[in-house]
């Protein structure tokens, strides 16, 4: 039995409303145990048997029968956030955590989607990717920024969801902490 974390996409933002309370009563159903939440946006941390991709779908399929939406759910072992943490092009930098975001794919982009990403204009932002995480600074803050996060997700044609810095070491600290148990 692994422990995931699963990051719901545009839950709690323009009527797509799910309580946490109510996310966490659906994971029994699932098979998914011991499952907490982090903020009201959509982080789910849980213990379970089997892949990603699979706990994923099921999860996509129960909140739409419940909550009468669908949401891309994205799925990653506790292993692979520590190596996303590990792997960001901006870690030695010293920069401001609230202006980074890890937008986190569910599954690989084609070698045309990256090529279109390498190829579009982003500054003042800086963008990397790497497999199925796309890093991006924000000097200016996310607020307002200049880079079209809808631009990106045409580029990629993957379905994915962000989470700022903070958010990504948090959810990397919940899952840690289930594990020790």
């Amino acid at each position: 039995m692994g422990v995931f974390i699963a990051m719901l996409r545009g839950v709690n933002v323009g009527g797509r409303r799910i309580k946490m309370d109510a996310l966490r009563k659906l994971c029994p159903a699932l098979r998914l145990r011991d499952a907490c939440t982090h903020l009201q946006s959509g982080n789910l941390v849980f213990r379970a048997d089997g892949e990603g991709a699979a706990i994923a779908r099921r999860l996509e399929t129960a909140i739409e029968r419940e909550f009468g939406f669908h949401s891309d759910v994205i799925v990653r072992t506790t292993e692979e956030i520590r190596e996303v943490i590990s792997r960001s092009p901006f870690g030695a930098r010293g920069l401001e955590p609230s202006k980074i975001l890890v937008y986190f794919l569910a599954g690989e982009p084609s070698a045309e989607a990256r090529t279109k990403i390498s190829r579009m204009e982003t500054s003042p932002e800086e963008l990397h990717m790497h497999a199925r995480e796309v890093f991006i600074y924000f000097p200016n803050g996310m607020a307002r920024p200049k880079l079209s996060m809808a631009a990106v997700d045409r580029a990629l044609q993957v379905p994915g969801t962000g989470r700022n810095w903070n958010t990504a070491v948090k959810l990397l600290e919940i899952a840690e902490s289930l594990s020790a148990r």
